[in-house]
């Protein structure tokens, strides 16, 4: 049986999985998404034209490739037809789990009442409702893609979940839907949806026991893990390589090949520890260049080094076998590069991840810096300095960098053995 190889986040998200997912795309059968919802977002850029993908799989581009959205995902119809309008010939291309779960609009309306009611103890979601929708899920109360073909059953037991829990949502200030207007809503996107709705988990065992290959994504980063994040400043999924498994409905011998993303310094969105923040010049430097702004909310990242600690923490804990680094050329121009190699901890100096990162200060190595990256298609062509960076982070992270990306377009990528 063949097995599926793994696409995994290393950092906080946005680490640019989505362009080494659509590069790798074009030799595989299948893409699958296995996790998160519509608040992270992939950018690829493809023969000069950009795409912002939410929910579609990064293969959407090989159009010799079916993409998966399994069962991990949670799933808001309403952006999810808006992203199909991005691509023509879609259909027979693309199918949707039954068992994946509903993001509606109340999801989203009650994550931003949340974060209204927590004040300065706000998380920083993106309000776009994932936390919601999978809170309902494990409450099991939540609702399933494979219900929209019944869109009357659907709404009459949306409205009653509102009915039973109304005294909750008149004090967050969330309204009751109109039942008529979420009847007509709900038949939109039966019609819209119906034909890609199937069991995915089927499709991908088929696959796996024809030979094909087959690639499996997740969204966001290792340090957003639900268990293994900075909690609770997290998303709400599992979005380490074990996620694939269960998002998917596959078996742990199945996995291959664990490619781990990082770019070459370090970015995070909204609230929560981040060591290697850098609160100056080089931070605001590594967010301009790296036009380090987000896809989904274009909310300013914040921006800062390296961190090698949370690295080896994050590839020892996918099992990853080889790392792609993106990003390379946007340190180009700066005379001294950092990395953080350890950190200080409650009066120690310590070279793992402790269970909180609240008040650790980092402790950092510096690089000598090089001019000129960007575009760069050969190891060899890489300037001595450069070289020099990334054979350290290898020693220091404990895994072959494998892939080097020097710009957004797809062929400025270096592939190393």
């Amino acid at each position: 049986m063949q097995k599926a190889d793994v696409i995994v986040g290393l950092q906080w998200g946005d680490e640019g999985k989505g362009k080494i997912v659509d590069h790798l795309a074009q030799e595989y059968d299948l893409v699958c998404r296995f996790a998160g919802g519509h608040n992270a977002g992939h950018t690829i850029v493809a023969d000069g034209k950009k795409y912002a993908l939410h929910l579609v799989p990064s293969g959407v581009l090989n159009k010799r490739a079916l993409n998966v959205v399994g069962n991990g995902v949670v799933l808001s119809p309403k952006d999810f037809i808006k992203e199909l309008k991005q691509f023509e010939d879609i259909k027979g291309r693309i199918v949707i789990s039954d068992k994946a779960h509903l993001l509606l609009p109340y999801h989203a309306k009650i994550d931003q009442a949340r974060e209204r009611l927590k004040g300065d103890k706000a998380i920083g979601t993106t309000g776009k409702g994932i936390g919601p929708a999978y809170g309902d899920k494990i409450t099991r109360v939540g609702h399933r893609v494979g219900e929209l073909l019944n869109p009357q059953k659907l709404c009459d037991d949306i409205m009653n979940y509102f009915a039973i829990n109304k005294p909750v949502f008149d004090a967050m200030g969330v309204e009751t839907p109109d039942a008529a207007k979420l009847l007509a809503e709900l038949k939109e996107y039966k019609e819209a949806l119906g034909e890609y709705i199937t069991d995915t988990t089927l499709v991908v065992w088929d696959a796996l026991d024809s030979g094909k290959r087959v690639l499996l994504e997740g969204a966001q980063g290792t340090m957003l893990d639900i268990d293994h994040g900075t909690y609770p400043y997290v998303t709400s999924s599992t979005t380490v390589s074990a996620g694939a498994c269960s998002g998917l409905g596959i078996a742990p011998h199945t996995i291959g090949e664990v490619v781990g993303i990082a770019k070459a310094y370090c970015t995070r969105v909204g609230n929560g520890p981040f060591p290697s923040e850098d609160l100056g010049e080089d931070g605001n430097y590594l967010r301009e260049k790296g036009h380090e702004f987000g896809t989904t909310t274009g909310r300013p990242r914040r921006c800062g080094w390296f961190d090698a600690v949370a690295m080896k923490h994050a590839v020892r804990l996918n099992g990853v076998s080889n790392i792609s680094l993106m990003k390379l050329d946007v340190l180009d121009g700066l005379d001294e590069i950092k990395v953080c190699v350890g950190y200080e901890f409650e009066g120690k100096e310590i070279d793992y991840v402790p269970y909180t990162l609240d008040g650790v200060k980092p402790v950092y190595k510096t690089f000598k810096g090089w001019q000129q990256s960007k575009g760069a298609r050969e190891y060899d062509a890489l300037p001595q300095e450069a070289k020099e960076y990334i054979e350290a982070l290898e020693k220091l992270c404990g895994a072959k960098i494998g892939i080097i990306s020097t710009s957004p377009d797809r062929d400025d990528t270096i592939i190393r053995d």
